[in-house]
């Protein structure tokens, strides 16, 4: 499958490579309804965190679904770490792979990889895989993002690779020591086995499709659909002038010490090649936010393929003309035994926002200004007298996207590495003890420009009958998101707590004595004790003197904007317009 393009060109069959293509991702899109519909967590079921995809023999991504786009790029990687220590004539069918370790090619440790291999007639055709985010998998604090952890330790259970099923039967054992480190064995149970609902399903229509076309015929179309990716990646950046292109992003602290940490990224482009090299970014932090070489992989693709035809089919071919420098003991690429629960979520969606923005000099048509660039990752954990077991929640929030040449960015939209969804309003009310009390929009929170950033969003929630534990991994409360070509940059996040019976709110940092305001752990939060979410806006696209004024009126209407932004940034005279 690694062959040149050039070589398939003459003997391509368009139409059968298209629909195998077409097909495939009709599998992954069923394998995550089934796995949605059967698993126990609101992550899962609600906001969707995991992805389904579907892998060569060689271990190459062949297919995938529009689930969470962090964990696709590092699909490679994981299954060349997997054979490695289970080799490939020691898999046998029926075989279930289970793998978290961030340090074995995973990308961090909540997210939990089930791997199937798919035989036809006793051959390996390929794998189908799930990836997804348990809500609760140990270490020092309820739901796993451990704000203040300051090794891999604290984070939970690691997992290497290891067979959960062996031909077709559960290894007990296996499971066993998965349950026996979790505070919610029950959930955990349901949920692992959904992942495997899913690559069950992947299996067994992945089989059906091989042998309709024949094993030959699948393996030459699938072959051909990686080059045809290939070569449609290549034209989009020979599209690309060559030259170096330079950007930097921050993350404001790492929940340990009180400093910002620096993504330095240099977009080099040369004929249909781009490297992307981080060298120059601040050495791996003491805290949580570190990324693994996954992530680093992963988010450059990200960015790139938010730059690029979004028609290519995503699948290993179009990474081959993508390289990736994330130098050692850098928070792009982490050394063990340090933390990194944060690098999938938080330094993530700002590694691609990074390659993103050095891609705005020569693609300004095509280049958004900054997201949030913050999942608000919020968990919490308890005990429910009512069913006599614990709880835990992983709930995230969702922000303004960034103003772009020919539109607004997005409002309240998940970041750039999740397309999660949000837990509605009745769900946290009917399966958790909280009540919601508010969850609006933040009036002015999008940079203004010609092409506002979106509006973020704020949620106020209570504790009402049961004492919980809380911790949060977010970022954006000190530094606003970017904005390009004269747009502004978007509002700032926020995370404030009020106890009972008060109507005081104070930051988390200042009511608790911690570090960071954005990254914390272990808070307890008692029944009529309030908490307070805002996440950032999007940043602003152009001049906002040259918006529209009817947009700018439409936006004032709308209660978009203030009626201070709208005469002094964006210079509407109210009285006369």
């Amino acid at each position: 499958m690694g062959t040149s393009p050039e070589s398939h060109k003459s003997d391509v069959d368009m139409v059968t490579m298209s629909i195998i293509d077409s097909t495939m991702t009709a599998i992954c899109r069923e394998m995550g309804i089934v796995l949605m519909k059967t698993s126990y967590s609101t992550i899962f079921n609600e906001a969707l965190d995991f992805t389904c995809v579907l892998a060569g023999a060689d271990g190459e991504l062949i297919a995938q679904a529009e689930y969470c786009p962090s964990m696709i790029g590092g699909v490679p990687l994981l299954l060349r770490s997997c054979v490695k220590e289970i080799p490939i004539d020691e898999i046998e069918p029926g075989d279930v792979l289970v793998h978290n370790d961030p340090y074995r090619g995973g990308l961090h440790c909540p997210e939990h990889t089930l791997i199937k291999p798919v035989f036809v007639d006793d051959e390996l055709m390929g794998f189908a895989m799930t990836i997804g985010h348990l809500a609760e998998i140990g270490g020092m604090v309820p739901g796993a993002f451990a704000g203040e952890a300051t090794e891999i330790f604290h984070e939970g259970i690691r997992v290497p690779p290891v067979k959960i099923k062996s031909r077709g039967e559960d290894v007990e054992e296996v499971w066993k020591l998965l349950l026996a480190n979790v505070r919610t064995p029950r959930y955990n149970y349901g949920d692992l086995r959904a992942l495997i609902a899913g690559v069950d399903v992947g299996e067994a229509r992945l089989q059906n499709m091989v042998k309709k076309y024949g094993k030959e015929a699948f393996q030459k179309n699938v072959s051909d659909l990686l080059d045809y990716s290939e070569s449609r990646m290549r034209a989009e950046i020979k599209s690309i002038p060559d030259g170096k292109y330079t950007f930097e992003d921050v993350i404001e602290d790492d929940g340990i010490e009180k400093k910002p940490f620096t993504i330095h990224t240099n977009v080099y482009v040369q004929g249909d090649e781009v490297v992307v090299d981080y060298t120059g970014s601040t050495e791996q932090a003491k805290g949580p936010i570190n990324a693994t070489l996954g992530v680093a992989y992963s988010a450059s693709y990200n960015g790139i393929l938010h730059c690029t035809d979004d028609t290519i089919p995503k699948n290993s071919g179009c990474f081959r003309p993508i390289k990736v420098i994330a130098p050692p003991g850098t928070i792009l690429n982490v050394d063990f035994p340090a933390p990194e629960v944060g690098g999938n979520t938080e330094t993530h969606c700002k590694i691609a926002g990074t390659v993103i923005g050095a891609l705005s000099t020569p693609l300004p048509e095509k280049t958004m200004a900054a997201e949030g660039a913050t999942h608000t990752n919020f968990v919490f954990g308890g005990y429910d007298s009512a069913a006599d077991e614990a709880f835990v929640c992983y709930a995230i929030e969702l922000s303004g996207w960034g103003g772009r040449s020919f539109a607004d960015g997005n409002d309240a939209t998940d970041s750039i590495n999740g397309n999660c969804r949000v837990i509605p309003v009745e769900v946290f009310e009917t399966r958790f003890p909280l009540q919601c009390e508010k969850f609006e929009l933040v009036q002015d929170s999008g940079g203004a420009g010609l092409h506002r950033g979106g509006l973020s969003t704020t949620r106020v929630i209570k504790s009402t009958s049961t004492e919980i534990t809380g911790s949060q991994m977010s970022d954006r409360h000190a530094n606003r998101p970017w904005g390009l070509y004269g747009g502004q940059p978007g509002g700032t996040a926020g995370t404030w707590f009020s106890p009972a019976n008060s109507d005081d709110w104070q930051g988390i940092d200042t009511a608790f004595n911690k570090v960071s305001p954005s990254k914390w752990s272990n808070v307890t939060i008692r029944p009529g004790d309030s908490i307070r979410f805002q996440t950032p806006g999007g940043g602003g696209w152009g001049d906002p003197k040259k918006r529209p004024r009817e947009q700018v009126k439409e936006d004032l209407a709308e209660g978009y904007i203030s009626k201070g932004a709208a005469e002094e940034i964006y210079g509407l005279n109210i009285v006369k317009e």
